[in-house]
């Protein structure tokens, strides 16, 4: 279950997940506002020139009416969810940040603790006399880098 639950959240933690479901939600959004622009503005637009007469409230044109509020809202709600889903992005890149200092951290200094042959400098076991690699004797027992 755990191994499950490490790769769900590796799979979620990628950048090219993020990015898709960041668009999926500005999308909506913007989905809302482009069916407010049609149904709130130009529908009634189109009604008052070909003489049809719809009653909705807002700015009253003979014959039709223009919904500029509901517009206006569509637009105020795209930028809530916009900015929100920056957020949300935003604390998700430094959480990853934080997580790939730490990671990086630890395995530096595994790195660096690790032995090294002075002469190839590869990487030898912890108390070696002769490195694997090219055979040269490793004075104090792999110690010395």
């Amino acid at each position: 279950m755990s191994s499950f639950i490490k790769e769900f959240r590796e799979f979620v933690s990628r950048g090219n997940v993020m990015d898709m479901a960041v668009g999926i939600i500005i999308g909506g959004a913007f989905t809302n506002i482009v069916t407010s622009l049609c149904t709130n503005i130009i529908n009634p637009l189109i009604s008052f020139i070909s003489g049809g007469g719809a009653e909705v409230t807002g700015l009253v044109v003979p014959g039709t009416s223009i919904d500029f509020g509901a517009f206006i809202t569509a637009v105020i709600n795209f930028f809530i969810v916009a900015f929100i889903v920056f957020c949300m992005v935003k604390a998700m890149n430094r959480f990853k940040e934080a997580e790939d200092k730490l990671f990086h951290t630890k395995e530096e200094e595994v790195e660096k603790k690790a032995p090294k042959c002075p002469h190839c400098l590869e990487e030898v076991k912890e108390g070696a006399t002769r490195c694997p690699h090219c055979g040269g004797e490793i004075p104090g027992g792999a110690h010395a880098e």
